[in-house]
């Protein structure tokens, strides 16, 4: 029997971010209906990916009933600790569905699955086992960001989530400011919706007059904000967000 393949379904931004609008305004109909006809899913959060999959089956029909898909959760520590590195997790036994003739889903909570989201580690053992990986269309709310903040595009970095401890975060602030004053290359990154006033006063404070800070939340949504500005100018506006929505940071010239 031939291998099935591992697609990587891209979900909406909506997640956390208020009312779910129609998913045909946010992915294409050949995601909903390749997402239709799949029976297996790796993914982030069962419950989500159950709702996703009534949002689907609500505009396509299901090839399986929704309480006979087999979905099968990422561990808790790979949420927590990431799963990019080679030793951090073997996936591989997740993949076993793939192996027996099925193709198999990966899906996060929102957004493109192993991109600021676990679920690397599983394209990873796709690949050591021969799968054909296959990444579907769908939104991804850095490339979005980036798009809209009008910083570089031609030479960025995604790093991630900044120190908690406010010393750390600041020195760590100033060290990318520093490296993309020095080579033009934006700088990305996520934080949980709780701090994103303690990461918006860290950047006010400890970034310069001329540096431009982007920020981003609810894209492709009713709610969408995209606004990039210097920071001596963002000082005079009120705070972009308050501690509910997720958001994307960018910090660029």
């Amino acid at each position: 029997m031939a291998p099935g393949r591992l697609f990587l379904v891209p979900t909406p931004l909506d997640f956390g971010c208020g009312p779910a609008g129609p998913l045909p305004d946010v992915l294409p109909a050949g995601t909903i209906a390749q997402a239709a006809r799949l029976t297996h899913w790796v993914c982030e959060n069962a419950k989500s990916a159950r709702a996703f999959l009534k949002r689907v089956g609500e505009v396509q029909p299901l090839a399986l009933p929704l309480q006979q898909q087999e979905i099968t959760e990422l561990p808790r520590e790979v949420h927590k600790k990431g799963d990019h590195q080679p030793a951090s997790f073997d996936a591989r036994p997740l993949l076993q569905p793939a192996l027996a003739g099925h193709d198999l889903g990966l899906l996060s909570e929102a957004g493109m699955p192993a991109v600021a989201d676990p679920g690397s580690s599983v394209v990873r053992a796709a690949h050591e086992l021969g799968l054909e990986v296959v990444p579907l269309v769908g939104p991804v709310s850095l490339l979005l960001t980036l798009a809209a903040s009008g910083l570089n595009g031609q030479n960025f970095a995604f790093v991630g989530y900044l120190p908690q401890d406010p010393a750390q975060r600041t020195q760590r602030l100033r060290e990318l400011e520093a490296l993309a004053l020095r080579t033009g290359q934006t700088q990305l990154f996520i934080e949980t919706p709780y701090r994103n006033a303690a990461i918006w006063q860290a950047m006010l404070q400890a970034l310069k007059p001329g540096t431009r800070v982007a920020v981003a939340s609810a894209l492709t949504l009713p709610a969408a904000r995209c606004r990039c500005a210097s920071v001596e100018k963002w000082k005079k506006e009120p705070a972009p967000l308050g501690n509910d929505l997720p958001a994307v940071f960018a910090i660029g010239v």
